[in-house]
């Protein structure tokens, strides 16, 4: 069921995400509406999904899913201005690869190294 709500969260952040430029700051209604909902479903379920999901884990998933999609419907859509760097969406998945490495990292209590054993003398 955990990955059912991180699939909920997804879509909810797209929404949210697809519908953020189209705000004009806040003063369109209707797209403010969409922005709202979207990402206030998403953290709901996001919550509900890292109850059975390891938080890198569900994190991890959600970015890379998320990134991916919203670089798909920006092309598609033919507003992808603000997403200059992530032309390919290739860019965006090696970034989010590796910050969600550095999440993992910190989560194992800031062990980017493995420890450093002692040589057994006989």
């Amino acid at each position: 069921m955990g990955y059912f709500y991180l699939l909920i969260a997804i879509i909810g952040e797209v929404i949210g995400t697809t519908h953020l430029k189209s705000t004009n700051n806040f003063t369109e209604l209707l797209p403010t509406t969409y922005v709202v909902l979207g990402f206030a479903t998403a953290f709901y379920f996001m919550m509900l999904a890292m109850k059975t999901i390891p938080i890198a884990i569900a994190y991890s998933i959600w970015a890379a899913i998320g990134i991916s999609a919203i670089t798909i419907l920006g092309r598609t859509l033919g507003n992808s201005e603000g997403f200059a760097v992530l032309t390919s969406g290739l860019e965006g998945l090696v970034l989010k690869y590796l910050f969600s490495k550095l999440i993992i990292c910190l989560s194992r209590d800031l062990a980017f190294f493995p420890p450093k054993t002692t040589p057994i003398i006989l």
